[in-house]
């Protein structure tokens, strides 16, 4: 909990507006909870934010900042194409925790709103290129490495899915080794 003489920084509030995007959706980002989550008053909200939707402004760009290209950038370097696509997939197969709130899931659900669907495309779009140019590196044909890379990033939004709704989910390990088998698996 932090007490009113500590000032939060406008990272703090991102921080705490993805986490309640993650457990809520758009509709959970509310100036009022958030403080009281973190501990102060709205006062300090309004010293780093005009409005709400500058927060969610301000969130949705950090989420694409560390979910997109940017964050893409330590996989995007390892030049062995098979051992990103495996530092890739273990990455995100031990990132999913069973029942654990997901800021990509939850903006689906505000889909229709402009700012969540340029985000989750730049992320998307993002993610898809990364595993189109590692599949091609790995010796497949230009749509078919598209192609798989769609599937295998079909298989991680699933994956995640599942880990929010199915308590009895594989454990991480046992997911990681049957991502990784099925999607280096020959063309």
């Amino acid at each position: 909990m932090v007490n009113e003489s500590t000032r939060l920084s406008a990272q703090d509030w991102v921080r705490a507006a993805l986490k309640a995007i993650a457990e809520g959706g758009l509709s959970a980002v509310a100036v009022e909870p958030l403080a009281r989550t973190l501990g102060v008053t709205k006062g300090s909200f309004y010293a780093h934010y005009r409005s709400r939707d500058e927060l969610i402004e301000a969130a949705l760009a950090e989420w694409v900042r560390s979910h997109g290209n940017e964050g893409l950038a330590d996989y995007a370097a390892i030049a062995d194409p098979e051992q990103r696509l495996r530092q890739l997939l273990t990455t995100v197969v031990h990132a999913v925790q069973p029942l654990a709130p997901s800021v990509h899931l939850s903006l689906l659900g505000d889909r229709m709103d402009p700012r969540v669907r340029d985000a989750v495309s730049e992320v998307n779009q993002a993610r898809l290129q990364l595993l189109t140019r590692t599949y091609r590196e790995l010796g497949l044909p230009p749509k078919r490495a598209a192609s798989r890379a769609r599937v295998a990033y079909a298989a991680i939004l699933g994956l995640l899915h599942l880990a929010q709704t199915d308590p009895a989910a594989p454990q991480p390990t046992v997911l990681a080794d049957e991502a990784t088998t099925v999607f280096l698996s020959g063309p």
